[in-house]
């Protein structure tokens, strides 16, 4: 049995080259504050991994996602052990496009920050009078530079990313961040709406995407998990106020009070409990 090592590790996921394609793991680690904590949370990147799925399902008819199959007995050998199931994706190689496509629905975060201050986010203009957490009169295309190791991402205008592209891709710079701003926003559009229904707010969220071998814009790196996205429950919203999240709250809520790089099993039990509430609301089924 030929055996791999991943060729990068984040903190959370792993990545093996097949050398014709890639196996994109969620591990079931968990950061916080810049730190991975000592304590996983089980089943996490399972319960990730196959939300990414869903999505990339719901949203195939906008754009072409990178996903081949999360299923071990499509993968070689050496990953079709306990330690995979569920929490891998064999995927497309893409060219990736170093920008980070950000889209707000509602204004919090950083953004709630630079309103207060300026009266705009990443210098578009807004209303006067927002509150924090307030839906946006139309969803955001914010855009940063995808930075190399050790470097900060920098947010950017059209006409930054366009220059920025064009680096690499020489032509294509404008062409490009115009296909990414389009399909950003078409995409969060579809699945906001859809979340919404089910009984969550998607307030903002951000998208990879790369170049396939024609040279064709396809979806990559994750989608709409609670790790690259605000969740908010629908019930109790109200703008001018924070909201609770579907994401690792319990656990940076715990760190203020206690800091360090440990997890009581309680607070592990309740972000996974978490986890899990997002995974049904959305898909319809029970986390199994």
């Amino acid at each position: 049995m030929k055996t791999y090592t991943p060729f990068k590790a984040g903190k959370v996921r792993e990545l093996y080259d097949l050398d014709d394609s890639l196996i994109i793991v969620c591990t079931d680690r968990i950061s916080a504050f810049d730190n991975i904590l000592k304590e996983p949370i089980p089943e996490k990147g399972a319960i990730l991994n196959k939300m990414s799925k869903f999505w990339f399902d719901f949203t195939k008819d906008i754009v072409p996602n990178h996903m081949i199959s999360i299923d071990t007995k499509d993968m070689p050998e050496f990953f079709q052990t306990p330690a995979f199931e569920g929490n891998s994706m064999k995927s497309q190689k893409l060219t990736m496009l170093p920008v980070e496509c950000i889209v707000r629905g509602y204004i919090t975060g950083s953004g709630w920050e630079s309103y207060k201050k300026e009266g705009h986010i990443c210098g578009i203009q807004l209303p006067e009078g927002l509150q924090e957490c307030q839906q946006l009169p139309e969803p955001l295309f914010t855009p940063s530079t995808k930075a190399p190791l050790g470097e900060h991402d920098m947010n950017i205008s059209m006409e930054e990313g366009a220059e920025w592209l064009e680096k690499d891709f020489p032509g294509k710079g404008k062409e490009y961040m115009e296909q990414l701003r389009d399909l950003t926003l078409a995409i969060y559009k579809k699945c906001a709406e859809y979340a919404l229904e089910k009984g969550i707010i998607i307030a903002d969220t951000k998208f990879e995407f790369g170049l396939d071998e024609n040279g064709q814009i396809v979806l990559g790196d994750e989608i709409l998990t609670p790790d690259n996205s605000r969740f908010w429950p629908l019930e109790g919203y109200k703008a001018g106020q924070g909201q609770p999240s579907y994401d690792k709250q319990f656990v940076r809520d715990y760190l203020s009070a206690h800091p360090g790089d440990s997890l009581p099993q309680d607070i592990i039990d309740k972000t996974l409990a978490k986890y899990k509430e997002a995974y049904l609301l959305l898909t319809g089924e029970e986390f199994k």
